[in-house]
Order: structure tokens, then C-alpha cells, then sequence
């Protein structure tokens, strides 16, 4: 084994470079000069792949057991189980004679191969590289000196001499599978880089993700020391947990490296911090005094980067690795939230599959309308250039309310915690200062609540708080309680320190919990506001329409006297702590294509002279450059020439609004009040007609219907519009009758469409 973890595949500048390392010996039985060992192997098997038929069916014979009748129990041809020396394919140069007999068991070789006779070529060079497989693991376990690493190299000698006798696929058993901790190393150092540098401009951070990725590669090509030799550098470590991972190392890591039969997966892909933690001392050490030692080979646009960026970039990183409450590594990590994360692709990744292939974004459906991808790509690059845009303040009139507080979480001024008591867990000191802080600010800033009602809460296991820490001190919080299988949850507080307020944090703490939510698959939210909360909720997306059935809740929250029940729904597609940027940056991608689209239009017309002559009206697409301007005919719908074929039909569609009319009285309890069904009372509504100029009602509808007024459906859209233009302009929005004509008018919409005569 290679002394201590040292570096096989050269300088860092290798990694930074983004070349592949060439691999080391398996398990380092053959140190340095082993670099060429899987490559000496691919040479080998595709030598042996293009040899002629009769000589795959003899290398094969020897690692097959016997057909021969009478149960012969001889498991490989012309050799003992195992042979002294496994036989090299440059030394079989005589004429294969399937009728020569097998010193074992003195049956013929034709006997031993009998099962490969209509086995396709394919199959056949699968099981050959199989078999050089073998004999490469037959040479390691017989030169290894470390018992440990002996002992794998011999189980995956034997899977493998399986796999060739029964013609299968290796398969690792284990009782655990890859990943083996997550977060994986890669996440880990993902979440580090958008942690600490995701505030840097861009081509800072694009030296950042350059020394990630240099790191990441230099992991998934490091020699792990034996658990013989961890145990004499650092005898009071995990020695247990040490030889499991080393174990699952050589097997899902590093040995398919050079034996591509078994499965081989990128060490930063499957082991987390624990793996990290175990060699990351003697790592840094070792990278940074190889740097120095080669720093006269390094190009001078690499040796700024790994003599003076890489230390610094290695040293934070270790303070994360080390640290007990990095929050990198929690499996909830915000600040690395949807949108935010950098992706670190190391060397030879392999795509994941729920990535789409690049063709497979061509096979989606064209939209009518849709603007061609290489514009979109060309405006993109546009408004993201530095250069091409003009430089403007982020915090200007304009910017969203959580700005602020986002670059601040980004600068590391503020963190986001969701913490909680525990009865099973001992409790950790920090997370119960922060209670008490959260209890203080629910207190100060609550002042109605009781504070041993708002202690106990907070103190409460089933509740949790998501915290708002600065400069390591709570300034802020929403604590509330989950209902998974209510499919809701309830915010009971929701407070900011009054120092720190109009500052964005409220927005920010909203959008943080939101994307908590969507994580764990709850999507609705309910509260009950008072009246000073009822504008902050409205303006995180709450309102007073619930969209959780009344029988999910009743009974499991709490009912406020002088409170308004609020709620929210959660959509999971959209990245909250993101969000006003998404919406920011697709204005600005608007703007420049509308931009271009009237730089493409530089056609001035004449203007109209015809309504000079007395004409009235004219079609719209016969305006001059109307069409050059992109205007497209709005689609028609079907015009019902047959009277009687549209009474019955309109006939129908009044009856189903009067129906749902009926529903909606019914559902908000407003029967004897109701403006739609007949004319509206002077006596009911003062001042209504001196509001409303052109009244209309479903009753004077039914009364046109019947004396077939409606002649075309334009009369009857008309009409069945007033109603609910007319009742939005005299009730306020937040009005019952306000919400009920918006329900109406969607219901009424969807029955013209149905019945054809809108286009859908």
C-alpha cells in the first residue's frame, strides 16, 4: 500500500487542468509504477476480445466448469482451482483442439464449453473481460501484504470467478448500498461554495468552482491508507468505521477502476463528511507541499491559483469539515435552497438519470408562439453579462422586499435555523439559548399574547421554530406546528424584532419556510391573523379563500377570538428564496425582446384615412404593419347560425350558472342578500344605480333568453360579464360578493368553452 494517503496522479495543477489522473495500482500494490495499469488491462482484453472464436472458447474452458454426463464436479479446464499462475494469453499460440482432455477431470475441453456454443459474440467478450478481471484480482490478492485489503481482493476474486461459472452479472452484496451518507462529499463541498462565495462576482466565483472541482477530483483519485496504518497514525480514531469505509472504497471505487466488470462509482458521490473528516488533514497536507515542491512546472495562469487561492480555499473548508454545526452538511441546507445551487461535475461523471438529455429538450412540444431557444439563449447571455447591461443599484425603489436580506444571508450576516426542544434528545446548549431568544422576540413583539402561553409553545417538541440569526443572536422567527397527515401546517408566531424591521427579513424567513414545507411535502399553510398581521400575510401570497377542506383542520388548530383565518398554498415548482429574482430577470428578458422585436420593425405607415370617407369600422388585420407586429386573429368560437339550436344551447348554460349561483349562496351562507338571481333593491344597497349605469341580474337574462333577444352569443357573453363587472365595481375585493363573482365568472367561462362556443 502506498505510504500514508499520498498522491498517485501528480500535481493538483493535474485536477485544476480537468485531465484525468492516471489511475494508481489497485490498492497500491504496484506504487508508482502501476499509473499504467488499467490501461495495460483495457489493452489486454480488447487483444483477447479480437482473438479468433476457438481461442475465446478456450480461455473461457478454463474458468468453466464441466458438462460432461455423470456430474463431474471439475470447475475449470486443463488447470487446479485455483492454477499456480494464471495462464497469459501471449504464451497460447498453438492450434486450440477442442478434443484435448482437462488434466482435472480428463474430459475433453469441448465438455467445458458446451454452454457457450450459441452465445453471442457479445456475451462472449463480456465473460472474457470477466476473466482478465480475475487473473489481475489472482495477482493482487497474491502480492498484497495487508491482511485487510487481501481479504477484499480475494471476495471479489471469488464473486467474480462466480459470476464467469454462471454466466451473470457481478453483483456487490452488501448490506448497505451506495450512497452511504448523505450528504455526499460533492453536495457537501457544493453547499460550502454557495455558502460562502455564492455573494462574489462572477468570475471570482468561477475561480471558486474551479478549486471545487479540482478537490473533488483529487478525492475520487486518492489512495486510502490500510486500517492498519490509520490505526498506528491515529489509534483512538473509528477504527471499526474506518475499515467499512475503506472496504466499500476499494470495492465500489477504487478496484473497478482497473477491473471495469464490477460497477464503479466516484468516491465524493457516495461517502459524506465522515470519509472526508478521515483524510482530509493528511490530504491538505500533502497537496499543498506537492504544490510547492512542483510550483516551477505549473503555468503561470495555474500557479496563482494553487499557491495562493487553493490554501485559503482549503482552509475554510476545513473549518466546515471539522466544525459540529457547519451547515453545510445538514440534509436541509437553506442557504444552498432551490435556484441557489452551483453544481460541481467531477472528472468523468457520468449524467444522472433524472437529468434530460440534451436532445431529449428538443422533443418537447412547440407552443404556438413560442420564441426560438437561440434568441432566448442570446437575450440570457445579454442581461447576464456584466458589460452588456448598465450597472443599476440592487437596492433601488424598484428591488423586491427581500432583497436586502437575501445578499445579507449570502455575505453570511444572517443564517436561517428551524430548531426545536427535543425530550429524547440531550439538549444542546445553543439551540436552547436560541429558544429563549425566540421567546423574548415572540414576547416583545406580541405584546396581547400571554408569555406563558408563547413559552410553552415555543418550548413545545411538536412545535418548531425557523430562526433568524445575526451575529449569532435571534432577531427573529416563525414558530409553527406540522400536520403531515393533514397535509397542512399552522404558524402560531411570526415576529421580527422592531429594531430590525423593513428590512426584508419578514419576506426572507416566509420564503425560507416555504421552501422547508416543499421539502417535506406539506403545502398549505393556515394561520389566524389579527388585525395588524393581516397585511403582512396577504403580501406573502396568504388569503382568506382556504384551500384546505374545513374537516382537515377543525379540531386541530386553535380558533383566536378577533382573528381572521388565513391560508396559503404552496406551489412546488417554484424556488421562493429565488423567486423575485426569477420574476426580475424574466422582466428584463421581456424587455430586451420586445427591444429587439421594434428594432425589426422600422416600417413607418401611413395613418388611416378611410373613417375620412365615413367608413365606421374596419377589420383590425387590415390596419398597415399590424401583422409585422406579430398581432395574430384571436381564435373564434363557433357561431350558432340555427336560433333554436342556440336558445337551447344558451338555455342549458344559464341554467348551470343559476345552479352554481344556488351553490355558492348556499356555501357562504348569503341566500336572502344576493345581488345575482334578481334586480338589486334601492332599499339594500343605497346609492347602487347611482354606481352602476347599466345594471344586469340573472333574471332579466332569463326574460331575454325567452323572448330571444339573444341572437348571437356576443349579446349573451355581454350581459353575463355585467353581472360580474358590475358587482366588482360596487363591492370592495375582500367582499363575499366580490369572491363569488370571480368563482361564477370562471364557471361561466369554462360552460361557453364546453359548449364550443369560445375556443378553449
Amino acid at each position: 500500500m502506498a505510504d500514508s494517503a499520498g498522491i498517485q496522479q501528480g500535481s493538483p495543477a493535474v485536477g485544476a487542468a480537468g485531465s484525468v489522473p492516471a489511475a494508481p495500482g489497485a490498492g497500491g500494490t504496484e506504487g508508482s509504477g502501476a499509473a499504467g495499469g488499467s490501461a495495460r488491462i483495457a489493452v489486454k482484453k480488447a487483444q483477447l476480445r479480437s482473438s479468433p472464436r476457438p481461442k475465446k472458447l478456450e480461455k473461457l474452458g478454463v474458468y468453466s466448469s464441466c458438462k460432461a454426463e455423470g456430474a463431474c464436479k471439475c470447475n475449470g479446464w486443463k488447470s487446479q482451482n485455483p492454477p499456480p499462475t494464471p495462464p497469459r494469453t501471449d504464451q497460447q499460440s498453438h492450434t486450440v483442439n477442442l478434443q484435448e482432455p482437462c488434466r482435472s477431470c480428463s474430459h475433453t475441453l469441448g465438455d467445458h464449453v458446451t454452454h457457450l456454443e450459441n452465445v453471442s459474440e457479445e456475451e462472449m467478450n463480456r465473460l472474457l473481460g470477466i476473466v482478465l478481471d480475475v487473473e489481475y484480482l489472482y495477482t493482487c490478492v497474491h502480492k498484497e501484504e495487508d491482511a485487510d485489503t487481501k481479504q477484499v481482493y480475494f471476495s471479489l476474486f471469488k464473486l467474480l470467478r462466480k459470476s464467469i461459472l454462471q454466466m451473470g452479472k457481478p453483483m456487490l452484496e452488501a448490506q448497505e448500498n451506495p450512497p452511504f451518507e448523505k450528504p455526499s462529499i460533492e453536495q457537501g463541498v457544493n453547499n460550502f461554495v454557495q455558502y460562502k462565495f455564492s455573494h462574489l462576482p462572477s468570475k471570482e466565483r468561477q475561480t471558486i468552482m474551479e478549486l471545487a472541482k479540482m478537490f473533488l477530483n483529487q478525492i475520487n483519485y486518492w489512495q486510502l491508507e490500510t486500517p492498519s496504518q490509520r490505526r498506528q497514525r491515529v489509534p483512538n480514531d473509528d477504527a471499526a468505521g474506518y475499515k467499512a469505509n475503506y472496504t466499500r472504497w476499494l470495492c465500489y471505487c477504487n478496484v473497478p477502476q482497473f477491473c471495469d466488470s464490477l460497477p464503479r462509482y466516484e468516491t465524493t458521490q457516495i461517502f459524506g463528511r465522515t470519509l472526508l473528516r478521515s483524510v482530509f488533514t493528511v490530504m491538505r497536507k500533502q497537496l499543498l507541499e506537492q504544490a510547492r515542491q512542483e510550483k516551477d512546472k505549473l503555468p503561470p495562469e495555474k500557479r496563482t491559483l494553487i499557491l495562493t487561492h487553493f490554501p485559503k480555499f482549503l482552509s475554510m473548508l476545513e473549518e466546515e469539515v471539522y466544525s459540529h454545526s457547519s451547515p453545510i452538511w445538514s440534509q436541509d441546507f437553506l442557504a444552498g435552497a432551490s435556484g441557489g445551487q452551483i453544481p460541481i461535475h467531477t472528472v468523468g461523471e457520468k449524467r444522472k438519470p433524472s437529468e434530460p438529455l440534451p436532445h431529449e429538450e428538443n422533443k418537447r412540444p412547440r407552443v404556438v408562439g413560442d420564441i426560438p431557444m437561440d434568441l432566448i439563449n442570446e437575450v440570457m447571455a445579454t442581461i447576464t453579462d456584466p458589460a452588456a447591461i448598465p450597472e443599476t443599484s440592487l437596492l433601488s425603489a424598484h428591488s423586491a422586499r427581500d432583497e436586502a436580506a437575501r445578499l445579507e444571508e449570502r455575505r453570511g450576516v444572517i443564517e436561517f435555523h428551524v430548531i426545536g426542544n427535543s425530550l429524547n434528545q440531550k439538549p444542546n446548549k445553543r439551540i436552547l439559548m436560541w429558544l429563549v431568544g425566540l421567546q423574548n422576540v415572540f414576547s416583545h413583539q406580541l405584546p396581547r399574547m400571554p408569555k406563558e402561553y408563547i413559552t410553552r409553545l415555543v418550548f413545545d417538541p411538536k412545535h418548531k421554530t425557523l430562526s433568524l440569526i445575526k451575529d449569532g443572536r435571534v432577531i427573529g422567527g416563525i414558530c409553527f406546528r406540522m400536520f403531515p397527515s393533514q397535509g397542512f401546517t399552522e404558524i402560531v408566531f411570526c415576529a421580527v424584532t422592531s429594531n430590525e424591521q423593513v428590512k426584508g427579513y419578514g419576506t426572507h424567513l416566509m420564503n425560507h419556510l416555504k421552501e422547508y414545507h416543499i421539502k417535506h411535502e406539506i403545502l398549505n399553510f393556515l394561520t389566524y391573523a389579527d388585525e395588524y398581521a393581516i397585511g403582512y400575510f396577504k403580501k406573502q401570497g396568504f388569503s382568506k379563500d382556504i384551500k384546505v377542506p374545513k374537516a382537515k383542520y377543525v379540531g386541530y388548530i386553535k380558533d383566536y377570538e378577533g382573528a381572521t383565518l388565513m391560508g396559503c398554498e404552496l406551489n412546488p415548482s417554484i424556488p421562493y428564496t429565488e423567486f423575485s429574482v426569477i420574476i426580475k430577470k424574466q422582466k428584463e428578458i421581456i424587455k430586451k425582446l420586445i427591444e429587439r422585436k421594434q428594432a425589426q420593425i422600422r416600417k413607418v405607415y401611413p395613418g388611416l384615412s378611410c373613417f375620412k370617407e365615413g367608413v365606421r369600422q374596419i377589420p383590425i388585420e387590415s390596419i398597415p404593419g399590424i401583422r409585422e407586429t406579430g398581432w395574430k386573429p384571436v381564435g373564434k368560437g363557433k357561431e350558432l347560425k340555427d336560433p333554436d339550436q342556440l336558445y337551447s344551447t344558451l338555455k342549458t348554460i344559464l341554467q348551470h350558472v343559476k345552479v352554481r349561483h344556488t351553490h355558492i349562496c348556499i356555501q357562504n351562507s348569503h341566500q336572502n342578500a344576493w345581488p345575482f338571481m334578481e334586480p338589486v333593491k334601492k332599499t339594500e344597497a343605497p346609492g347602487y344605480y347611482q354606481v352602476i349605469r347599466f345594471p344586469m341580474d340573472l333574471k332579466t337574462m332569463s326574460e331575454r333568453l325567452k323572448s330571444r333577444y339573444y341572437t348571437t352569443r356576443k349579446l349573451f357573453m355581454a350581459d353575463m360579464q355585467r353581472i360580474f363587472t358590475n358587482c366588482r365595481e360596487y363591492n370592495p375585493p375582500e367582499s363575499e360578493y366580490y369572491k363569488c363573482a370571480n368563482l361564477l365568472e370562471k364557471f361561466f367561462y369554462t360552460k361557453i368553452k364546453e359548449a364550443g362556443l369560445i375556443e378553449k
